[in-house]
């Protein structure tokens, strides 16, 4: 009999612990910019949430998605941990509110880790009007968004050191809120010409919509080990970073865990990346933001 109580007693207390260690976790948030969408930003990266909360016990770890318009009012308002977002951003959530890089992604692109990336500007192949920046001038143009890093902030910069201002120089500037609706805009005679993040072409090319032979790149730069077409200077990949709030211990923890990460985990491999790197260097960035007097720095 006393056997039998202590069976009880012992599988009450099991169940106890495992009810009081549900609770006890932390709901730490982490924002991820859904470029694509709010779904697609939930099957990149909700692994990688899940890998986080078994790494680090105590923790449950939930992806947020947010759009453009959303990520500062969430690093405002403290409703998210940590957050993911273009370089160019994180620059501005830096100087406005406080918040620190932690990690880098090391992104997978043919094969190759990459923790840089850049933009192309691009024509059609046939287009003799246009072979150099200068020649944009009277041009209709049109780039991915006006927040978008690699799909047209890089390229601005690029454009306006040739002597263009986009904005008061090009027959048309229009914004086609996705980089393939760009490319695809160019090959059909929408626009002459256009601007998208590298790796762009080379992955419709490989996926069968476009042929790279159909394009030219203007102010074409060619930088040692990278694979894609560029016609900008090379940038950091996006940051993981942590909003001011956010415990530098627990931080410690998350990047401790990403470091581990290998490209055969689900998480590395749903969000397309090898990996994170500790966080580089976004002064370069936020030069840019700078020079433009965008982000951070618009109107002064």
């Amino acid at each position: 009999m006393k056997c039998k109580w202590f069976s009880i007693l012992f599988a009450f207390m099991v169940l106890l612990y495992t009810v009081n260690f549900s609770v006890a976790q932390d709901t730490v948030k982490i924002g991820v910019l859904a470029k694509n969408g709010p779904a697609k930003a939930l099957s990149q990266w909700k692994a990688t949430g899940d890998y986080l909360t078994a790494s680090l016990p105590g923790n449950q770890f939930e992806i947020v998605p947010l759009d453009f318009k959303e990520v500062n009012t969430a690093i405002e308002q403290g409703s998210v941990a940590f957050f993911l977002v273009n370089s160019s951003m994180f620059v501005e959530a830096k100087v406005r509110y406080g918040s620190v890089a932690v990690a880098t992604m090391i992104n997978s692109r043919q094969g190759k880790p990459l923790k840089a990336f850049g933009g192309v500007i691009i024509t059609t192949a046939d287009n003799d009007g246009i072979n150099e920046l200068k020649d944009l001038k009277g041009k209709t143009f049109m780039a991915v968004s006006k927040s978008s890093f690699g799909g047209w902030q890089m390229a601005y910069k690029e454009i306006l050191e040739g002597g263009v201002d986009p904005f008061s120089d090009f027959g048309k500037l229009e914004f086609g809120g996705k980089h393939e609706n760009v490319v695809l805009a160019v090959l059909n005679g929408a626009v002459e010409a256009g601007t998208v993040r590298t790796d762009t072409l080379e992955r419709m090319v490989a996926g069968g919509s476009i042929f790279l032979d159909d394009f030219k790149v203007i102010n074409k730069q060619v930088h040692p080990e990278f694979p894609f077409v560029c016609s900008t200077t090379l940038y950091p990949e996006w940051p993981l970073a942590r909003i001011a709030a956010t415990p530098v211990d627990l931080s410690d923890k998350v990047v401790g865990a990403l470091m581990k990460l290998k490209p055969e985990d689900a998480a590395a491999k749903n969000a397309k990346v090898v990996g994170w790197s500790g966080a580089l260097d976004y002064g370069p960035v936020e030069e840019l933001q700078k020079r433009l007097k965008i982000g951070a720095y618009a109107g002064k």
